[in-house]
């Protein structure tokens, strides 16, 4: 699998903010009820892809990113802001 030679390494920028901003939701919220969720929303996803997505070792579509910003409540920016 291709390696992004940025952001050390990681294959997106959203994953950590996913990650915090899910710690964040009300319960549940383990990545599996965040994946169920998206299932809900029609984006086929399973637990394990959250994980990859949120370790950065999984790209991420716009079409999961529109629908992550949707679930979590912030915008697709948000998702995307680095953090220093």
């Amino acid at each position: 699998m291709y390696k992004n030679k940025a952001n050390g390494g990681r294959n997106n920028i959203c994953g950590e903010n996913i990650a915090r901003l899910r710690r964040l939701m009300k319960k549940p919220n383990s990545q599996r009820a965040l994946a169920d969720k998206m299932q809900l929303m029609g984006i086929d996803i399973d637990k394990n892809a959250v994980q990859r997505i949120e370790s950065g070792q999984r790209f991420v579509t716009d079409i999961e990113l529109k629908a992550f910003a949707k679930l979590l409540g912030v915008t697709m920016e948000e998702l995307t802001e680095e953090k220093e």
